[in-house]
């Protein structure tokens, strides 16, 4: 019986020092949950409603959110909380706002690691992307961020938030 109880807590230890390594490595500025989140603005599309969403079902069938909406209307809190119940259910899982993530792929390019780079990425079952479309994208940093959303196509589920209609990405 003590031999079965120490195994238990050595297990619930490591769990715990595991989730906190997946958060830590999702580099979340703030890990937010959905405790008190606010759903009053949101809108689902048709086949998919807020338990596909707690479930992380999508996942599984690597599928694409695209949370859009105006400024203040919760969008980064609901994709830092997506991540953070990923990391909760011991899945990998990777913020970046737009521009953090195409600077950190040109410096990787110039390093000589951008394929490292982007198997690093390739890793995670979530690819968070925030703000895409708020600060503009040069041609070459565009064709970084298409080669990271065209990579993970079909192979990890990307989490975008924008305030830009889809007519719109194109300038992006």
């Amino acid at each position: 019986e003590y031999l079965a109880e120490y195994l238990e807590a050595e297990c619930a230890s490591r769990d715990a020092s595991r989730k906190a390594s997946l958060l830590r490595r999702c580099a979340l500025p703030q890990a937010k949950t959905f405790d008190g989140y606010d759903w009053t603005s949101v809108s689902w599309p048709e086949g998919f409603g807020r338990a596909d969403l707690l479930s992380l079902s999508f996942l599984g069938r690597r599928e694409d959110l695209v949370l859009m909406g105006d400024v203040g209307t919760g969008k980064t809190h609901m994709l830092e909380a997506i991540c953070s119940l990923c990391c909760q259910q011991m899945r990998p899982a990777r913020f970046f706002t737009a521009s953090s993530l195409v600077m950190r792929l040109r410096r990787a390019r110039d390093a000589g690691s951008l394929d490292r780079e982007l198997a690093q990425l390739a890793k995670a079952d979530i690819l968070g992307i925030d703000e895409l479309g708020f600060l503009p994208l040069d041609t070459d940093g565009a064709r970084l961020l298409f080669q990271v959303i065209s990579e993970s196509y079909e192979r990890q589920s990307l989490v975008i938030t924008t305030n830009l209609e889809f007519a719109r990405w194109g300038a992006v």
